[in-house]
């Protein structure tokens, strides 16, 4: 599945099945929620929630976009 195609499927997921999909990879790849920078607080949930779907989309990170 090219970029395009998995940027297309996750618009059209839930906000439930993003979670669980995010959830999914982070799992698989050894990440655990809430293990970001030590000793900082997000207040914001949005910002928490980005942080976690940047780590599971590098394609989100690239600077050229």
């Amino acid at each position: 599945m090219n970029k395009e195609e998995r940027t297309k499927k996750f618009k059209l997921m839930s906000s439930v099945e993003r979670q669980e999909l995010i959830l999914k990879k982070m799992k698989a790849k050894g990440i655990e929620v809430g293990s970001g920078v030590q000793d900082k607080n997000y207040d914001s949930k949005e910002v928490y929630e980005l942080i976690h779907i940047a780590n599971c989309f590098p394609e989100l990170r690239e600077k050229d976009n």
